[in-house]
This record gives C-alpha cells, structure tokens and sequence, in this order.
C-alpha cells in the first residue's frame, strides 16, 4: 500500500500523534484529582524523556529539576509528546529535543501563557546546549519570571 505524501515527516506527523494524545489525556485530567494530575504528567513526562538520546535525556532530566525547584506549582506533563510544564492547564514551558526533529540543538521554549514581555520585542525559546550553571541560574529566573 502506497501512503499519500502528506507534506508532513515522519518526526512531524508523530508530533501530530502525540498531540491528540496529549489532548485526550487532558480531558480525562478533569475528573481527577490535582494529586492524580501531578502524578500521572510526571510520569507522561519521565516516559517522554526515557525515549531521547542520552544527550536530550541528560538535558531534560536536568531541565525538570530546573523547573521543579523554581516554580514547584508547575504541573508536569507532555506537550506534543516532549517535556512540558503547565500551569492552570495551559503549557507555560517545554523542552524540544535535538533529537525529536534531527536539529542541531535543542531549545527550552515558552508558550503565551509565559509573562516574558519585555517592551516590544523577547525571546521565547533558548538553545540549549549544556547546563551549566550559569545556564541553569538563567533559565531558572526565566521560569520563575514566567510563572508571575
């Protein structure tokens, strides 16, 4: 059987998949608990980061520490199945794997929800590289600006 060219990769076309997923899972959220939430997006969450490359893996696992101890509100859980964080339901942040779209880099990104603006002009997502501890310190005042 021959697939009709959809214009979409295969990386975007399971995004799209992770999505609707990601979308069916928050409709089941409202009928639980937000001890139950929290627990089963940080276990969307750990699940999503098991299946990276060591080096996204070290990034996200780093990065979910980052942002557990800068605004513990932050509720865990996937966002077209990368690492999120959520706050009120809405995604505030997000990891994107070098690995997920076979870039160069990865980059920790804000959704609109995010109180980053700054004039007329800010950034919204970061490469990421490495966490340093410079980088670490900066990103986690990102978060925390983001979330007030």
């Amino acid at each position: 059987m021959v697939e009709k060219d959809t214009g979409f990769s295969a990386e975007e076309r399971e995004a799209m998949k992770a999505a609707a997923a990601d979308k069916r899972k928050a409709r089941s959220r409202a009928k639980k608990s937000p001890e139950e939430v929290r627990a089963e997006g940080e276990a969307d969450l750990k699940a999503a980061i098991e299946k990276l490359s060591e080096e996204d893996r070290a990034i996200a696992e780093g990065l979910h520490a980052l942002v557990s101890e800068a605004a513990p509100e932050l509720i865990p859980r996937t966002y077209y199945g990368m690492p999120a964080w959520a706050k009120d339901g809405k995604v505030l942040c997000f990891f994107q794997p070098a690995s997920k779209f076979k870039t160069r880099y990865g980059t920790f990104g804000f959704e609109q929800p995010a109180n980053l603006d700054e004039g007329t002009l800010w950034p919204t997502a970061y490469a990421v590289l490495e966490l340093d501890d410079a980088n670490r310190q900066f990103l986690a005042e990102r978060v925390r600006t983001a979330v007030s």
